[in-house]
């Protein structure tokens, strides 16, 4: 039993795989516009998180006997993402969220399916293509944002002498750099690439230089279900030896997606390279 706040005592979730079997149901809980992770198109869920939770759902069809197993989709926000997981809602999430120590607190990660990282968008002859390159420039960057904070402490004591701009949002930033009137966005990598692909004239932009942070994501499960994480876990390491996340990488990061048929371009990093060849719930906070 959990203790409330008022004092009173409700019962703990089902382990997953029993409330499965019991159900003949796992709900996977998803986003409206992550895209290219978990969005959706013509009323239902799609995405590279969404194609992944899809195989768990088979693992699990497979492992309890339920040729009937059948998905329910529960919609989530970044808001209520956490306690859809964390007070048993949903059985996974599909998504981009990053597994970090203070998420770890409520719920259970698995492997890593994508390394963000703050790098910046310029135009392709701007000549920038390194942190350097910045010294005495124009950066934008995103209200409340952790690059903001990084580009901050990158110019303590105005070493890097740049001229920093904080917009609205990211398209007011992107506009920025379109127009000329700043001459990098830092944002994460894979935000850039969006607005890259959805520009007017997307050859005309780049996203260069090192990774300034690390975001990994990975799919959520709840906190100390032993059994189900194993399963999971098990699941998403043979997707990446059987060579099927890599090919479902190709397909959401670079070919047409829908609704558009826009190919966001996103090569894989070194990093997520590295981290497919020994998969690990074990990420550095």
């Amino acid at each position: 039993m959990l203790a409330t706040g008022a004092g009173q005592a409700v019962a703990a979730p089902a382990p997953v795989l029993q409330h499965i079997q019991q159900t003949g149901v796992i709900r996977i809980a998803h986003r409206d516009s992550s895209v290219p992770f978990s969005f959706v198109v013509n009323g239902k869920p799609v995405g590279y998180a969404v194609d992944l939770c899809l195989k768990i759902a088979d693992a699990v069809r497979t492992s309890l006997r339920l040729p009937r197993l059948r998905v329910e989709w529960v919609p989530v926000t970044p808001a209520n993402r956490i306690p859809a997981i964390a007070e048993g809602k949903a059985d996974l999430e599909c998504g981009s969220t990053t597994n970090n120590r203070e998420r770890r607190e409520q719920v259970a990660f698995t492997i890593p399916h994508y390394i963000a990282g703050s790098r910046m968008i310029v135009k392709s002859d701007s000549g920038i293509s390194s942190w350097a390159d910045l010294r005495g420039k124009t950066v934008v960057s995103t209200s409340g944002t952790t690059p903001l904070a990084m580009l901050r402490k990158m110019d303590e004591g105005n070493v890097m002498q740049w001229r920093l701009i904080e917009a609205k949002d990211h398209a007011q930033a992107f506009a920025m750099v379109e127009s000329g009137k700043a001459d990098a966005f830092v944002m994460d990598d894979v935000l850039l690439y969006g607005l890259r692909a959805n520009a007017g004239h997307p050859a005309d932009f780049k996203v260069t230089g090192e990774m300034l942070t690390i975001e990994p994501y990975a799919i959520m499960l709840p906190k100390g279900d032993a059994d189900f994480k194993k399963l999971v876990d098990k699941t998403l390491i043979a997707a990446v030896y059987d060579q099927d996340t890599p090919k479902l990488y190709k397909k959401w990061f670079q070919a047409p997606i829908p609704p558009h048929g826009i190919t966001l371009d996103i090569p894989m990093s070194y990093l997520l390279r590295d981290s497919f060849k020994f998969p690990s719930d074990k990420v550095a906070d």
